[in-house]
């Protein structure tokens, strides 16, 4: 029953990771991170597909070995939270839906350029 609960959130998370691909306020890398660690305890296929996906699989792999990201994925991220920013100041009815969204995504751009970068 676990094993099958683990799936699930794998399944869930990595089609939420998708959706937050075209989405810009929605995250893509965690969805996919969490979707690779629940799969490491639901789904040893789905696993192994996720860390040899060629568009991701090294990005979760830097990550669980040494907690590193690539500056190139921290440029998109910051380029996505920011179209993210824009978007909610053009849209949002109220002034303090984008603060607190741009409040989050400003701590969430320093924690993630303070992360390590893969050597090599």
């Amino acid at each position: 029953m676990t094993r099958h609960l683990w799936a699930a959130l794998a399944w869930t998370s990595l089609i939420l990771g998708i959706i937050g691909a075209f989405l810009p306020i929605m995250p893509t890398v965690p969805f996919i991170l969490l979707a690779a660690f629940a799969a490491a305890r639901g789904s040893q296929r789905l696993r192994h597909w996720l860390v040899t996906h060629p568009k991701f699989g090294q990005s979760i792999i830097d990550w669980e070995r040494d907690g590193t990201v690539a500056r190139r994925a921290k440029w998109l991220a910051t380029g996505m939270m920011s179209a993210s920013a824009v978007s909610m100041l053009v849209f949002s009815p109220v002034w303090w839906v984008p603060a607190l969204g741009i409040a989050i995504m400003g701590s969430v751009t320093l924690w993630l350029w303070r992360r390590p970068e893969p050597k090599g």
